[in-house]
């Protein structure tokens, strides 16, 4: 019995439970704020820099609202796992994986929000230490102002969602003020140089040179947020929505608006800061062109919107989806709070600030792998459980999701072939890796993977059986009891 008790445990860690309807509080302008602040940062000025160094800033612009609203409608579709089931990414990665093959590629992607969360925290750093010591000129130590901050960041998501979405709505709107001043101040600057920040282009390219330039820009924005899209579920489990509702684009609402109308704008916005810093002073860092074109208490005042951009940032889009994940490895004995640090430690240990200067490729790099991935999800969710989940098996050993000893063969021959491919063609490594490792998974679990371990939800797709909020359904499950006969309860009125 102690065995069986210590494998059910590892499973159904309280913190990865699923979230029932009165625990969503997320609604839609607590999302709307929360792009807000995860949309700008640093290393979104680098891809606005980046760009305007072979094609003028109106073709970037163009091809970083193409790219947002396409990763922006991708990231809807995967946060539907959240919102119709209330289940974070690690726990439905237990499908496609398996219950022990989940580690792997969620491990995958804890580490890469933890490497944002130690990027976006030394920009905030530095920025933090440029204000003090353009208030107290002796001062010059941004090492200790980054562990500080960090401390300061972890605290408040170790604090609940909640407590994320409130600093996300208190934020928004400063970071959009101060955010409007530095693009002013930068273009000044530029204008007064007889620069045109619309028309100017470092060393502009023509033809199939500017066609290329111009997909890498979009594509370099869609393997930004590929991070995020995977694991949408973890945030979206905590979004509002309407029981009863089989249509999607209601149900989904909140994200759709978040994804498609604040992603965009702001993302863009964010991209044309980065031009015009690279414009100033031959960076992409604010940092550094506001020193040059600012000073006072008006650079700490422009400063003061950095720290709250990456705040807002790692709060969200890293520690959130990296410390689920870090719980659903350690097992029940880390709890979310634990996670939350492991996370601070994992992504300060990296010191990612070491690459900042190949930041674009390492993005393109990354979205390769990871939306191998999202094809997987969407398409083991959509094509073949089609929405419907046997969620209770989710944290059970014996389950349905066993497989070959814990792991779904099928899943990580898709994911490496993807992978690889989408790595081989680098400049679309999101499409080619979402494309491919979906149609390989599909083939390889249809007409052969699933017919050897079937799945209940394929097999019977009932919609009171596996659908969730859709038919006014929570999941409860029973934390005690390995062979629980059912883990549904009716949400009433």
């Amino acid at each position: 019995m102690g065995k069986t008790n210590k494998n059910t445990s590892y499973l159904k860690s309280p913190d990865l439970l699923p979230i029932s309807y009165d625990e969503r509080k997320i609604g839609i302008r607590g999302f709307f704020a929360m792009w807000v602040g995860m949309a700008i940062l640093l290393a979104t000025f680098d891809i606005g820099a980046s760009g305007v160094r072979s094609i003028s800033l109106p073709w970037v612009v163009l091809a970083t609202l193409i790219g947002c609203i396409a990763i922006g409608i991708f990231i809807s579709v995967v946060g539907d796992i959240g919102v119709e089931h209330g289940l974070s990414f690690p726990v439905y990665m237990r499908a496609p994986f398996g219950t022990i093959g989940t580690h792997i590629p969620s491990i995958t992607r804890a580490v890469t929000a933890s490497f944002w969360f130690g990027l976006n925290t030394y920009f905030g750093s530095t920025a933090i230490n440029s204000i003090i010591h353009t208030i107290n000129p002796g001062f010059d130590n941004w090492l200790l102002c980054y562990f500080i901050f960090a401390l300061v960041q972890l605290i408040n998501t170790a604090s609940g969602i909640k407590w994320v979405e409130r600093f996300a709505d208190l934020a928004a709107p400063i970071i959009i003020i101060l955010s409007l001043i530095i693009y002013n101040t930068l273009t000044a600057d530029i204008t007064e140089k007889g620069k045109s920040v619309w028309a100017w282009a470092e060393s502009p390219v023509t033809g199939g040179a500017a066609f290329t330039a111009f997909i890498i820009v979009i594509f370099a924005n869609m393997g930004f947020w590929a991070t995020l899209g995977c694991d949408i579920p973890t945030i979206s489990r905590f979004f509002k929505a309407p029981r009863n509702e089989r249509n999607w684009f209601k149900r989904n609402r909140t994200n759709l608006i978040g994804s498609l109308i604040a992603l965009p704008l702001t993302q863009t916005f964010m991209i044309m800061i980065g031009a015009a810093a690279l414009m100033v002073a031959g960076t992409s860092n604010p940092v550094t062109a506001l020193q040059e074109t600012a000073s006072g208490w008006m650079l700490s005042m422009l400063l003061l919107m950095i720290v709250l951009t990456q705040w807002s940032t790692n709060t969200a889009a890293n520690i959130v989806p990296a410390a689920a994940v870090f719980s659903n490895v350690l097992g029940p004995k880390v709890s979310n709070v634990i996670a939350v640090f492991i996370v601070g430690i994992v992504g300060t240990v990296i010191q990612p600030w070491s690459v900042y200067e190949i930041l674009t490729q390492a993005l393109l790099f990354i979205g390769a792998i990871l939306s191998a991935i999202s094809g997987i999800l969407i398409v083991d969710y959509y094509l073949l459980r089609k929405r419907r989940v046997n969620v209770k098996d989710l944290y059970r050993n014996n389950g349905q999701y066993k497989f070959h000893g814990g792991v779904n063969v099928a899943g990580f021959i898709a994911w490496g072939i993807g992978g690889i491919i989408a790595i081989r063609f680098m400049d679309f490594s999101f499409v080619v890796g979402l494309v491919v490792a979906g149609v390989v998974y599909y083939i390889l679990t249809k007409y052969w993977y699933f017919k050897k371990f079937p799945q209940a939800e394929i097999e019977d797709p009932s919609d009171e059986k596996y659908l969730g909020i859709t038919v006014g359904r929570d999941w409860n499950i029973d934390e005690d009891d390995e062979d629980d006969e059912d883990s549904q309860k009716e949400v009433v009125g």
